[in-house]
């Protein structure tokens, strides 16, 4: 990634302008000082009519200037209007571009196939991020923090069964299949075992007249957001809960997102369906 002025021409001396920033990058935070020139300097205070004068390089990119500062002509008031070019990705703009220079600095990812799973116009906040986490396998979960060093029980604290992985605690823990019985129950589908967390990012993409997928994945990211809550509180707090009250909280959350977007496209005909 490259990004500068391109001067096209230098006439007079009192205009163009060092600019700070682009020595910054290409010498570093000390360039004006290695340079031995102000950070607001003109050209004409860093040259003279025998040639530039700048502080003798000591530094492989210090060289690299002054290597480059030897083929542009000293500034004269005999040539041309000045002109300058913004050059992005070795291309030339026409003007200054936020977007290009956006989209220079930050380059974009490729699209994964789980961002509108987790990303999707009405999803809350919290749920999406919490969603967002657990789809990396970034939440801190018993396994996850042996494997960090901890020396604890990695023991699920919900059946007190298995150890607790991503996929153990949201899936296929007996507490957390209670939920999703009660959940597929409600959207009137057959019961469904998922045994990979891949197995849950297909189920709320499929396509229903009973469940559509925005229904999908607003209970699945309550689902597991609720199923979240639940295990932290029982291990900090000593907190436990059956289940069934566990789904009236989820039930009450859903039926919330729903009334404050129901204005939504998407979201008008949802309460009739969840309900």
């Amino acid at each position: 990634m490259n990004m500068f002025f391109s001067a096209a021409s230098i006439s007079d001396p009192t205009l163009l302008v060092l600019i700070p920033s682009w020595i910054s990058l290409f010498i570093g935070t000390g360039g004006p000082r290695r340079l031995r020139a102000p950070a607001n300097a003109k050209v004409m205070d860093v040259c003279n009519h025998e040639g530039w004068s700048l502080a003798d390089p000591r530094s492989e990119q210090s060289l690299a200037l002054h290597a480059y500062l030897t083929t542009i002509n000293l500034p004269s008031v005999s040539q041309s209007m000045d002109s300058y070019e913004w050059v992005v990705e070795d291309n030339s703009c026409k003007g200054f571009s936020t977007r290009k220079t956006w989209d220079a600095l930050r380059p974009r990812a490729p699209l994964v196939d789980w961002h509108d799973s987790v990303w999707f116009k009405g999803a809350m906040p919290r749920h999406a991020f919490n969603m967002w986490i657990a789809n990396l396998d970034r939440l801190p979960t018993k396994m996850r923090l042996v494997r960090w060093g901890m020396n604890i029980n990695s023991t699920c604290d919900l059946c007190s069964l298995y150890q607790e992985t991503r996929d153990h605690l949201f899936l296929a823990c007996d507490y957390a299949r209670s939920i999703w019985l009660a959940t597929n129950s409600r959207l009137g589908l057959p019961q469904i075992y998922f045994t990979s967390w891949s197995d849950l990012i297909s189920w709320t993409k499929v396509k229903n007249n009973r469940s559509p997928p925005t229904l999908r994945k607003l209970v699945a990211q309550s689902v597991i957001y609720a199923i979240w809550k639940q295990r932290n509180n029982l291990l900090h707090n000593q907190t436990c809960i059956t289940p069934s009250i566990l789904f009236k909280e989820i039930d009450r959350e859903i039926r919330n997102s729903i009334i404050a977007r129901q204005l939504k496209k998407r979201f008008k005909n949802l309460m009739g369906l969840w309900l």
